[in-house]
């Protein structure tokens, strides 16, 4: 028995990013499947910012990401530890300055 595919099964999946104000980050609000970033734009729009004031909208192609995965872990992110330099507490502030 072989099982018919719809065209929604071969459309792209696409990760929906909305910015609620303007200078506020864009947040990741949950993915859609579209066959072009057009259309993915659009479906975004009537799914994501139906319930609120939306700034902005950005559609990625999940494909298109590149990510670390569970085993990169702590190596991958483990900073220098010969820049010491780099972290703030290897600063002082002066005497008479006061920390913002």
């Amino acid at each position: 028995m072989s099982a018919t595919r719809s065209p929604h099964d071969q459309w792209e999946l696409w990760e929906v990013f909305v910015q609620e104000g303007d200078g506020q980050a864009h947040v990741h609000a949950g993915s859609l499947r579209a066959p072009d970033a057009e259309l993915a734009l659009q479906n975004a729009r009537d799914v994501y910012a139906r319930r609120g004031a939306v700034a902005s909208l950005w559609v990625v192609r999940t494909a298109d990401i590149t990510a670390t995965s569970p085993e990169d872990g702590g190596a991958f992110f483990e900073g220098p530890r010969t820049k010491a330099y780099r972290h703030t507490h290897f600063y002082h502030l002066p005497a008479g300055m006061k920390d913002a």
